[in-house]
């Protein structure tokens, strides 16, 4: 999942085989061979002028003297001159140029860098079913309910999630979202969450219609579970009122299932079986407890629940989740946590993180996956994606190395608030398709970059959370060894010598490890 795709970080394991559907992401894997990435046929046009525009570099690591709020001006890399008053306005560690990342000052990563936690626990809540779960799915169900179930697109979900979730993991990617891109901004460019994982990860449809629901009140929510879950009106009623609002309890859901399953009231059974499924898998929200009575709309017709978009329902849902999770404020996640997930600790987390290159990551995954789920050219669809009255922008221009193309600057984000005909720009997908690749070649190297790219990103964004410990500012540009692949022995050295820094709690100032630190700079750049 970037899924943000496979990262070889110390010490993890991969809690699932690679050819199982729940193969989570960035685990220690074997290198996965590049294939050759979707090709379509159309004519390759110049790169853009915005994409070859020559960006000034602002360095991740310059120290600058900032207001109250935590802003700096921007000023050119002469130290000697200052910004005048139209200049925009940035942030120690970026972003610099804030046109891009709006939300920033509200941003979870800004209180990070000057060592404000979200509270005594730096780790989110999160919600995770998958012990409940477990007990819940039976290991057969009848042939009745199956053929319900097995059409509706959602059976997968009966065996993806995970026992445990690693909040500490989960936190530590949830601190690099930003809900302007869609996207986690990694020290050397843009990852994503995108179609291609969630039909490989959790095998759901991506292709199908969104869902515009009809507003539920508390007595819509009564009269839902009377007539689609065989429920009394006198058991409804009680049921709705003490869950305070249009919500249905979980382990209540399940018991209907049970007993409507031994009565053999099939339909009945089957509808309160998927709601409990989807309400503890991909709608999953904060409560921890609930889910959306309105959600039982979707189950009215068994036999045409298989025309939605089951895999942009879980991705929009949890898109909604981090954008309000990389926000300072909010101390829970909802969604599917299935799609994020790992073994190490947000203290341990942050600067491995910070660390990382272009060659610590699988960038495709899932090739390996293929003749299970084979590519469909959908996922490389630019534009919003919806699910009841939440709108995302769905964004794989930022992350094309994850499909096997060359990475350029990509166009401004999709304000999806204007966006008036998100139905159709979905159904004629493709124009879409052929914008976002026509601007890009098939990539040499897995990570390859236009020129200009790293550049303009480290202007824009905010790469790292750690900031430097330093005593004196001094600028450095971008890395060299963020500009592409290493050679894989040189990254061993990197690696090994890392490790050894890491152990001994060495810090650069120590003139006792300069040598070790300098042959860490060399082996980087190779």
């Amino acid at each position: 999942m970037m899924n943000p795709q496979c990262f070889n970080l110390p010490h993890c394991q991969e809690l699932h085989d690679s050819s199982s559907s729940t193969a989570s992401w960035f685990f220690n894997r074997p290198q996965i061979v590049i294939a050759e990435p979707p090709i379509f046929t159309i004519k390759e046009p110049e790169i853009t002028s915005q994409a070859e525009e020559n960006f000034t570099l602002y360095p991740y690591n310059l120290v600058r003297r900032r207001g109250a709020d935590g802003r700096i001006p921007v000023r050119t890399l002469d130290r000697g001159a200052s910004s005048s008053a139209a200049e925009p306005t940035g942030y120690p560690g970026g972003p610099y140029d804030t046109s891009l990342l709006v939300k920033y000052e509200h941003h979870v990563a800004r209180h990070i860098w000057f060592g404000e936690e979200r509270g005594p626990k730096k780790e989110l809540k999160v919600a995770g079913h998958g012990l409940k779960l477990t007990s819940r799915v039976p290991l057969a169900l009848p042939p009745q309910m199956e053929s319900w179930v097995s059409r509706s697109g959602l059976a997968s979900l009966q065996r993806t999630s995970l026992n445990k979730i690693d909040t500490n993991l989960v936190s530590a990617f949830v601190e690099r979202w930003h809900l302007e891109t869609s996207s986690f901004h990694m020290p050397f460019g843009e990852m994503s969450i995108t179609l291609d994982d969630v039909a490989c990860l959790l095998h759901l449809p991506i292709r199908g219609i969104f869902w515009s629901p009809q507003g539920v009140t508390e007595e819509l929510a009564v009269e839902l579970v009377v007539d689609y879950l065989g429920v009394s009106q006198g058991q409804a009623q009680s049921h709705v009122r003490s869950c305070r609002g249009s919500y249905y309890k979980l382990e209540w859901l399940y018991d209907i299932f049970v007993h409507h399953r031994a009565a053999s009231s099939w339909a009945y059974a089957t509808r309160a079986y998927l709601l409990m499924l989807v309400g503890s898998t991909i709608f999953a929200d904060k409560t921890f407890t609930l889910v959306e009575a309105r959600y039982l709309l979707l189950f009215r017709d068994l036999d045409g629940c298989s025309g939605y978009s089951w895999g942009a329902a879980a991705l929009v849902t949890l898109y909604r989740y981090l954008g309000d999770a990389s926000m300072y404020s909010c101390k829970q996640l909802g969604g599917y946590p299935t799609l994020l997930q790992g073994v190490l600790k947000v203290d341990d987390l942050r600067p491995i993180l910070d660390e990382l290159t272009p060659t610590d990551v699988i960038w495709r995954p899932f090739e390996d996956h293929r003749a299970w789920r084979v590519f469909d050219e959908i996922c490389l669809y630019r534009g919003c994606l919806k699910w009841g009255e939440t709108v995302v922008p769905y964004l794989p221009d930022r992350c094309l190395r994850q499909f096997g193309y060359r990475q350029y600057v990509p166009s401004p984000p999709l304000d999806c608030m204007m966006a008036m005909n998100i139905d159709v720009d979905w159904i004629s997908y493709h124009q879409s398709v052929v914008d976002v690749i026509g601007s890009s070649s098939v990539a040499t190297t897995p990570s390859e970059v236009v020129d200009g790219y790293l550049e303009w990103y480290y202007r824009v964004s905010h790469p790292r959370l750690v900031p430097p410990h330093r005593d004196a500012p001094r600028e450095v540009p971008v890395p060299v060894y963020d500009a592409g692949p290493s050679d894989p022995d040189w990254a061993r050295v990197s690696t090994l010598i890392r490790r050894y820094l890491r152990q001994v709690n060495a810090e650069e100032e120590d003139p006792q490890f300069s040598d070790l630190f300098e042959a860490l700079h060399i082996s980087r750049s190779h």
